[in-house]
């Protein structure tokens, strides 16, 4: 194929592809008026009507003069002097290990001893078996063992009533059947 060929091809090509543009282009512009009726008949349609405003309510002003009444969230003075006369934690007594650890994490896995000197083994979060016996302390709310028995240990916890005051509680921990 020679040049001057290749070239009229080229054009003929050019041709062919703007004749098709046009074509499409063309098509475009045709069938305006079916939208230029149906935009005309829109906008002659009435629109629903808008619903009224609803009415502002006036509000009755209210003149607070209680401020030097008792604040009703605070403990009244009846609580406070209850709560000074209930248990109370020992501050000056020492921790105790098993104090460091929440009440139900703890197992009872056996007992040693019998009668009054009998101890209770408990097994600590961290795998650790420590002997206790009546009168010691367990558990984050203050637990004092009150008793022990074969299948399980019992003890008082003191808790906070919420008024700066402490009740006691009672609680037990059951041997471990596994």
């Amino acid at each position: 194929m020679n040049e001057s060929t290749a070239i009229k091809a080229t054009q003929v090509t050019r041709a062919l592809l703007m004749l098709g543009a046009a074509l499409v282009l063309g098509g475009c512009t045709r069938g305006m008026s079916d939208l230029r009726s149906w935009v005309a008949q829109e906008k002659a349609r009435k629109g629903a009507p808008i619903q009224p405003l609803p009415v502002i309510k006036t509000f009755e002003t209210f003149k607070y003069t209680d401020q030097d009444l008792r604040d009703p969230f605070s403990a009244s003075t009846a609580e406070l002097q209850s709560s000074s006369n209930g248990p109370r934690p020992d501050a000056d007594r020492p921790k105790q290990p098993l104090e460091m650890f929440a009440l139900d994490s703890l197992k009872m896995v056996g007992t040693v001893g019998t009668g009054a000197s009998m101890e209770v083994l408990i097994k600590d979060p961290g795998g650790v078996i420590h002997r206790v016996h009546v009168g010691a302390y367990m558990g984050q709310n203050y637990g004092h063992v009150t008793a022990i028995s074969d299948d399980h240990i019992d003890l008082i916890e003191l808790v906070s009533n919420g008024n700066g005051g402490w009740m006691e509680r009672p609680a037990s921990i059951a041997l471990d059947a596994k």
